[in-house]
């Protein structure tokens, strides 16, 4: 019977995302069903990498969903999209100018994508590998790790998503569309990464930018750079080398996100404050997580017993 109920939330945390729009479930409701299945999967299926992996996949269900609800009203999240104040802020960041203008400026030719561009833009499109592709190199290669690290990437997700449900925030390609950057002397603040996918990608960018497009205004904090942050400092702890990798490959993100236009440098500096934040209090937290998942074990062992 346990585990019937838990391949029950499974299938119903799965779901619940795909039906959300035709079934008009309530937002809360989705969340709390999607948030269910890993749970549920852990509670299914007895302990070992496959199950590990399953469970950080039906996580990142839950996350897409939270990330793409606040925007399924066409116009209500732009009504309610804080668009100034990160300017702003940028803006004396970068004694007057925000950093990416002056990138752009400086260094971007109208009407081209540059070799050092298109590096930067597949910096940027390598991202979506990395948080978890350190948690899986974490689980394979020392997996007593494992619990923590994954628990830390994939709750600095779930902070970011409950901001972007709290503060919309525009990025800087958006904000550049709405005129708050025009001087009449400087050009436009550019989205490279729109171009360049245009021209690499021909026919199939469209449907595949549209896929990953759900919601433009999950700016602040910047979960590109909190994630990668986390990454790169779970990474060190597996060694020097793999530290080195994780911290140069941030870096070089952190330069991409500003100089493409895709986030304002303190939508990282607030990104690395919520990965920092995660990290300390991950050591304080460990015993409500070793109970947590005690408890879960237990019902594993009880779901296993009862066949």
């Amino acid at each position: 019977m346990i585990r019937s109920f838990a391949w029950g939330a499974v299938a119903a945390g799965v779901a619940a995302p795909l039906v959300r729009r035709r079934l008009r479930v309530p937002p809360v409701l989705t969340m709390a069903t999607a948030a269910a299945a890993p749970v549920g999967l852990a509670v299914a299926l007895p302990k070992s990498r496959a199950r590990d992996v399953g469970i950080c996949a039906l996580q990142m269900w839950a996350y897409i969903a939270a990330y793409e609800i606040p925007n399924d009203v066409p116009g209500a999240l732009a009504e309610r999209v804080h668009i100034d104040y990160p300017a702003e802020i940028d803006k004396l960041i970068g004694l007057g100018r925000a950093p990416t203008h002056r990138f752009q400026s400086l260094f971007a030719h109208p009407g081209e994508i540059q070799d050092y561009e298109k590096v930067l833009v597949w910096t940027h499109w390598a991202w979506f590998t990395v948080p978890h592709g350190t948690a899986l190199y974490v689980l394979m290669r020392r997996r007593e790790m494992f619990p923590k690290a994954a628990f830390m990437t994939y709750a600095v997700f779930d902070i970011g998503a409950l901001v972007y449900w709290l503060a919309p925030t525009a990025p800087p390609w958006y904000a550049a569309e709405q005129g708050r950057f025009d001087d009449g002397h400087t050009p436009r603040i550019r989205r490279m990464m729109i171009e360049y996918g245009a021209q690499f990608w021909k026919d199939h960018w469209g449907p595949l930018y549209s896929s990953l497009a759900g919601n433009p205004f999950a700016a602040m904090p910047s979960l590109h750079f909190a994630t990668s942050v986390m990454a790169a400092k779970i990474l060190r702890r597996t060694g020097k080398v793999a530290g080195a990798i994780g911290w140069g490959y941030t870096g070089t993100l952190g330069v991409a996100l500003v100089y493409l236009g895709e986030h304002y440098v303190i939508d990282l500096i607030a990104g690395a404050a919520l990965a920092e934040g995660v990290w300390r209090v991950s050591g304080p937290l460990a015993p409500v997580g070793q109970s947590l998942g005690a408890a879960v074990n237990g019902l594993q062992r009880r779901a296993a017993a009862n066949g």
